[in-house]
């Protein structure tokens, strides 16, 4: 059940706000992306609150003409988990669970002041709980919506209009426990081979925005997933639960990224349903801070403002070095719906394929696509 608090990010025990619980790895994270409808646009933020590591961090980058560039920041919480502003960069939640304001004040180039407006209410994903042999390595719950974007952004000198009628995106909200900050120096006996293969697809199509998420072992067994239609307007509880969902995804040859995917389900009432992707652009998700070597999330950085950009073109960035595994694909998608019905749309193909997956032909940590 989501209420207006999920918007804060104060997720907690019955301990004041200051505390929340006692795993230093929890964790209270925005994450938003926005993208015009040609795809030639781009941009994608974060915001995380660390309680046990003290720590505030946000990034905000930008891809266009096949370059990408990021601003990274990061101070001391000192306590305060409402303060949703590290230096320049702020969230600003202007109707809960419907509006948010992002804003980057003019740094290393970059700004932007947009607001995200709610396509229909957000949904809520099953509880992701996934341990590594006795240790526990993700234990959370997110909230995701579809939506329009206005405002303004800027990179290096180029203004650029976002308008809802051109600019859609996703957002959402996730808080608990995933590994955060400096590694845990201590290994796991015996220690498990990595292994982590993640697909989530939040698409936006005129009228409906379609969400899918998949993560498999390495047999391919799903421990997590979901597949939802939600139409334009629908209230909490709104959407149209999918099953048998089941992802078919070609790899460009010699690699693990996706070249095309076809995802095939069915509705209640058992008529089949068919979304096709298509690649437009590759922006990695380093660029915010997810699993970057030197900036990743909860990093710490010093007990002042810390601020720095980053520029990198994804194309020619080697797929097969770990911090550029996590990426997303913008996707021009197509809906086959029952009657003939169906629509073409535009969203994200999120993947992170590390390890062995028997579906997919993977056997080691980093081996490609035959």
């Amino acid at each position: 059940m989501l209420s207006a608090g999920d918007e804060y990010p104060i997720h907690q025990t019955p301990e004041p706000v200051a505390y929340s619980g006692s795993d230093r790895n929890f964790y209270d994270r925005y994450f938003f992306n926005g993208y015009s409808a040609d795809g030639s646009t781009f941009f994608a933020a974060a915001m995380g609150v660390y309680p046990h590591l003290n720590i505030i961090d946000g990034a905000v980058s930008i891809l266009r003409n096949g370059k990408q560039a990021s601003v990274y920041l990061s101070r001391p919480l000192n306590m305060e988990r409402m303060d949703t502003h590290v230096g320049p960069l702020s969230v600003e939640v202007v109707e809960p669970l419907k509006k948010i304001r992002l804003r980057l004040e003019e740094t290393e180039g970059l700004a932007l002041d947009v607001e995200f407006e709610g396509r229909a209410f957000p949904i809520e994903e099953p509880r992701f709980t996934r341990r590594q042999g006795p240790r526990m390595m993700m234990d959370l719950t997110r909230m995701t919506q579809n939506g329009r974007w206005s405002g303004s952004l800027r990179m290096d000198g180029t203004e650029i209009d976002i308008k809802p009628a051109d600019f859609t995106g996703t957002r959402d909200r996730s808080w608990g426990v995933r590994p955060i900050g400096a590694p845990d120096a201590q290994p796991l006996i015996p220690a498990p081979p990595p292994q982590f293969y993640w697909i989530w697809t939040p698409t936006n199509f005129p009228n409906l925005s379609m969400f899918y998420h998949v993560n498999h072992d390495e047999t391919g067994t799903p421990w997590n997933t979901r597949a939802v239609i939600v139409p334009d307007g629908a209230d909490q509880g709104g959407g149209i639960h999918l099953a048998d969902a089941k992802m078919n995804t070609v790899y460009a040859p010699g690699t693990r990224r996706m070249q095309s995917a076809q995802l095939d389900m069915t509705d209640p009432s058992g008529r089949a349903h068919k979304v096709t992707f298509e690649p437009m652009g590759t922006f990695l998700m380093k660029g915010i801070g997810y699993g970057h070597d030197k900036y990743r999330h909860g990093a710490f950085r010093g007990d002042q403002l810390a601020i720095a950009r980053e520029d990198f073109e994804p194309a020619k960035m080697p797929w097969h070095v770990i911090e550029n595994l996590h990426i997303q694909e913008i996707v021009r998608a197509k809906h086959e719906g029952p009657d003939g019905l169906g629509s073409e749309g535009i969203g994200t193909f999120e993947q992170l394929f590390l390890g062995p997956h028997a579906p997919s032909g993977f056997k080691d940590i980093l081996d490609p696509a035959k």
